[in-house]
């Protein structure tokens, strides 16, 4: 063990079971996969539409509301951010007419992000860079089998992580 791993294993109480050469090939792998993913689709539809991925997940939730609205607590669950942060994005994009706020008229309490005509015409132009860029850095290099089993990995880590209370509700 080296020094670093050995003082980590200290101050948590013990050992951890560290991951085998399987294990941490598997979690490099995806974390270096996901991060270079991520960042592709993002950098595709910033030169493209000067819109961030963040943005887009935003327009995307508004546009598959009824409404085109949704509470602002719900939507920072949605797109896995925290309220803060929602906030601010929120206001930046309202600056740009992508979205709007109003309060709730269920209680008069809670804020609504509402998309706007802006907002429904920059997510349709978007839209196809986005599913082109997904099509050829993922989805095109798996074959179905691995397109389902990725699937299924990550709905059972996603509801790993629902069930032990672990990462924000959606």
């Amino acid at each position: 063990m080296t020094r670093v791993t050995t003082e980590l294993a200290i101050g948590s109480g013990g050992d951890p079971q560290w991951l085998d050469t399987a294990e941490m090939r598997a979690w490099r792998a995806y974390v270096d996969g996901a991060q270079r993913l991520m960042g592709v689709l993002n950098k595709d539809l910033q030169d493209g539409h000067d819109l961030s991925m963040a943005e887009y997940r935003i327009l995307v939730m508004l546009s598959e509301s009824i409404d085109g609205s949704i509470r602002m607590s719900e939507l920072a669950d949605g797109v896995l951010s925290s309220r803060s942060r929602l906030t601010h994005q929120i206001r930046r994009m309202e600056v740009q007419d992508m979205v709007s706020r109003s309060t709730c008229l269920d209680d008069g309490r809670g804020v609504l992000a509402v998309i706007t005509e802006e907002g429904r015409r920059r997510l349709a132009e978007a839209a196809p860079t986005h599913v082109r860029s997904v099509r050829s850095h993922l989805v095109d290099i798996l074959s179905p089998q691995e397109l389902e089993v990725l699937g299924d990995i990550f709905e059972k880590v996603d509801a790993a992580m629902d069930a032990s209370g672990t990462a924000p509700r959606r």
